[in-house]
């Protein structure tokens, strides 16, 4: 049974769209495959890693009829990957194998029954779906993913808490030295849910999401969430565990406000990181009326100094941070100026930006 017959970029993108989460090593040889399930014209691309469920569906020609396989998603790639996109491909089912053929080329491929895939099992206790346009959850996650810990013992901070409430959804990452916070208003009000995704999940709708108005619906159940997009529908298991309370972590009322722009104050932590040593990545701030300035040292006694004027007629502070926790924050936000509040040397700085509420980023100081 001839099961497609496209254009290779039109079936690439398909392949690509759900590869994402395939793991080229696993325990169980199946999920280095994509199940293909064709139901009328109509064909179906399912990829699972038991976590996650990428699923999306396409008309790509073929033969009318009903059949499903399953075939190893990496290898299926790198063939149309090394072939012309505009070239007609043609992908044939028979008994245990699968043939692509296009011009003179022709591979076989082994397949693994579809019956064998274990897909995930759907949560039926899914809370009420609400939306956003993708663009706005793609920039959300953008202005916290920095912030996720890496492998922590402290699991459920390896992930985003996503917060529904009322008219607004929330979105937090932290790694116990850092905060990140970016907000956007719903259309409706929902009652309050409150889940936590998982690191993979969040770096593959980042991939996944585009940058159009085109919606993004989200449902959240007690172990599941489910996202529905362009076609796609993802589903995850969630990281079970309790949330640190983020509201008391961010510091409200600091006396001392400086408003300065994004890309200086980058592009001076930028050089100053250079003479910061790989274990040691500590930058000196001093703050002064009309001046703000920076400084870096290693073990062979390199330094760099840096030096900006402001606007400021606070207190004098001297402060030590961590210049990647820093960097990150100023590289993913997109406005042209940046707040950045303070109390004294000893107490969470908090950066914010002047014209966008939502966005909040707590950065612990640093012994210098």
């Amino acid at each position: 049974m001839i099961v497609v017959k496209a254009p290779q970029e039109k079936l690439l993108s398909a392949l690509q769209s759900v590869a994402g989460i395939v793991e080229r090593r696993h325990t169980l040889p199946i999920l280095a495959n994509v199940m293909l399930r064709k139901t009328g014209e109509q064909i179906e691309f399912t990829a699972s890693d038991l976590e996650i469920q990428v699923r999306t569906h396409a008309e790509l020609g073929g033969e009318e009829g009903n059949m499903s396989t399953t075939v190893g998603a990496r290898k299926l790639i790198d063939i149309l990957r090394s072939l012309p996109s505009d070239q007609i491909v043609t992908l044939t089912s028979n008994a245990s194998k699968l043939t692509l053929q296009g011009g003179k080329s022709r591979f076989t491929l082994q397949t693994l029954p579809a019956e064998d895939f274990p897909l995930v099992n759907e949560a039926v206790d899914f809370g009420p779906a609400f939306s956003v346009p993708q663009k706005t959850l793609k920039m959300l996650i953008d202005q916290v993913h920095f912030a996720m810990a890496v492998h922590d013992i402290r699991y459920y901070l390896n992930g985003i808490l996503f917060v529904a409430e009322g008219k607004m959804l929330t979105l937090v990452a932290t790694d116990g030295s850092r905060l990140a916070l970016a907000q956007a208003e719903l259309e409706h009000d929902i009652p309050k849910q409150e889940v936590i995704l998982p690191r993979k999940t969040v770096l593959e709708l980042t991939r996944l999401l585009g940058t159009k108005d085109d919606l993004i619906e989200m449902r959240f159940a007690g172990n599941q969430a489910k996202f529905s997009f362009s076609g796609m529908e993802f589903v995850t298991k969630l990281v079970e565990g309790k949330y640190p309370d983020y509201n008391r972590v961010i510091p409200k009322n600091h006396k001392n406000l400086i408003v300065l722009g994004r890309q200086p104050l980058l592009a001076s932590l930028q050089r100053a990181a250079i003479l910061t040593s790989d274990k040691f990545k500590g930058v000196r701030v001093n703050i002064e009326p009309g001046l703000l300035r920076i400084a870096s040292s290693n073990a062979e006694q390199e330094e760099a100094k840096e030096e900006l004027e402001i606007d400021y007629d606070g207190d004098p502070i001297e402060i030590g941070f961590n210049v990647t926790y820093l960097m990150d924050a100023l590289s993913n936000i997109p406005n042209e100026m940046v707040k950045l509040e303070m109390q004294d040397g000893s107490a969470a700085a908090l950066i914010t930006v002047p014209e966008q509420s939502g966005f909040k980023y707590v950065v612990m100081p640093m012994r210098i």
